[in-house]
């Protein structure tokens, strides 16, 4: 029904500019209100949800909105019903990949609906993180309690709504202050109501064709910059700082983000300098806003990256499978988990030295349990299954191995743009339905955390 209810933003966009798409959006609002009413009346004997059954709900319902929320694009012929579905699943789970070949004519209440299937998707991807993911040993919860110095989220709220709700009031106030600097920069209402959404969901999705390009303008790309690279990072640390709690520099993760991102930029910087810039200046503005693109899986373009140099190239596909911090609303492995496991490697080389030592990982001065560990070891090796089986897959059908590593890296670890033939010039539109279908489920599965969507193919799940 929530889906039914966004749908009216887009509506009174579409009788603000006399669109025929209103008609769409009243149909699609009923079907969708009807059904999540109708779905509302079954009532279940047991009142309680056990985990299990937590993770089929928010799996398969994410599947669901997805479908729904594919009517819009599909009962106005803007897109078939697949390219609507791999659309809408691309916006919900923040991924920004899209199979719209000119989205400059696109009618202004589609435009809208697109941006904020990101929006809401973003916000969504947050909670998720606090409710579900933590019973896994594969979130961010137990990591951020791991981290002394960090936000406890035991001591923001004692509960689940409370917590949401403390989220929520930070991703108002982050996007209310977007639009407005974007507005004096600028842009119009409409389109930086659009990219607000997009850069706070780290989704990617622009209203031109030639995403943030278009504009041409440093302030606005510095705006955008700097909100990519907030969307990115913890939201609790966010909500400390709105406390006046500044802790960001205290959480070994937001420091290591931070690390990895200003490295990055530097490399970029030196290889864009000598081998396409001419000024120092206009390598550094590339290279600093698609590296934080990139990096926090937004996939909002300023140039033709896939053009940049080898190194440049290599640098933002080692940022793909990186992705934004945990509890963000950015994908990727997370950097906990980079953190974790560089950690957990140094360990087992140490106790080569020292086989008899007993050695704790640590994060900042806590140690981290080991179920923590092991969910995390276990979430990088199905991560990285999924990555080869799916590259292995799209290769069948004869797409180039660039194209094809890139297209996967960049769905599951919902990025949106990749490199070789969806590159930042191009869409997903030419693929064969059948690698659309694998790289929605790559967009699916990367976005809800791996095990939340793959306890669906345990036999197990399914009894009684």
């Amino acid at each position: 029904m929530m889906i039914g209810i966004s749908m009216i933003f887009p509506l009174i966009w579409a009788l603000y500019y006399g669109e025929k798409e209103s008609l769409v959006f009243i149909a699609c609002i009923l079907i969708t209100l009807l059904s999540g009413y109708g779905l509302s009346e079954i009532k279940s004997k047991d009142e309680g949800l056990r985990l299990i059954e937590g993770l089929g709900v928010v799996s398969l319902g994410w599947a669901a909105i997805s479908a729904f929320g594919a009517l819009p694009f599909f009962l106005s012929g803007t897109l078939g019903y697949l390219d609507a579905y791999f659309e809408t699943m691309s916006g919900f789970t923040t991924t920004g990949a899209t199979v719209i070949l000119n989205i400059d004519v696109l009618p202004k209440s589609i435009l809208f609906w697109r941006a904020m299937t990101q929006w809401v998707g973003g916000m969504g991807i947050i909670v998720l993180a606090v409710a579900i993911l933590p019973a896994l040993s594969i979130g961010g919860m137990q990591l951020f309690n791991a981290e002394s110095p960090g936000p406890k989220i035991d001591k923001l709220k004692p509960q689940i709504r409370e917590t949401a709700k403390i989220l929520y009031g930070v991703y108002l106030i982050f996007t209310g202050a977007e639009i407005i600097l974007l507005i004096a920069g600028g842009m119009g209402f409409f389109d930086a109501s659009c990219h607000t959404f997009c850069t706070l969901a780290t989704g990617g999705f622009s209203t031109r064709n030639a995403s943030v390009a278009y504009y041409n303008s440093p302030f606005i790309e510095a705006v955008i910059t700097f909100f990519m690279f907030l969307s990115g990072a913890n939201f609790m640390l966010h909500y400390a700082a709105l406390r006046g709690r500044l802790n960001y520099f205290k959480d070994k993760e937001f420091i290591f983000y931070t690390l990895i991102m200003v490295g990055s930029i530097l490399v970029m910087t030196a290889d864009l300098r000598y081998s396409v810039f001419n000024s120092i200046s206009d390598a550094f503005r590339y290279s600093s806003f698609q590296a934080v693109s990139i990096m926090t899986t937004t996939g909002f373009t300023t140039s033709n990256f896939d053009a940049y140099p080898a190194l440049s190239r290599m640098v933002l596909l080692i940022l793909m499978f990186i992705g934004g911090c945990a509890c963000s609303t950015g994908g990727g492995i997370k950097n906990i988990r980079i953190l974790i496991i560089l950690k957990y490697f140094y360990r087992e080389i140490y106790q080569f030295i020292h086989p008899n030592a007993i050695i704790s990982i640590k994060v900042g001065e806590d140690t981290i349990p080991d179920d923590v560990i092991k969910g995390v070891m276990g979430f990088f090796m199905g991560y990285i299954t999924i990555f080869i089986v799916s590259t292995l897959i799209v290769t069948a059908y004869g797409i180039d191995i660039v194209t094809a590593l890139s297209s996967v890296a960049a769905t599951q670890g919902n990025v949106g743009p990749g490199l070789g033939l969806v590159g930042p010039m191009y869409t997903f539109a030419f693929l064969p339905d059948v690698i659309k279908i694998v790289l929605t489920f790559c967009m699916w599965v990367g976005r809800l955390e791996i095990f939340t969507v793959m306890v669906l193919f345990v036999p197990d799940f399914w009894k009684e």
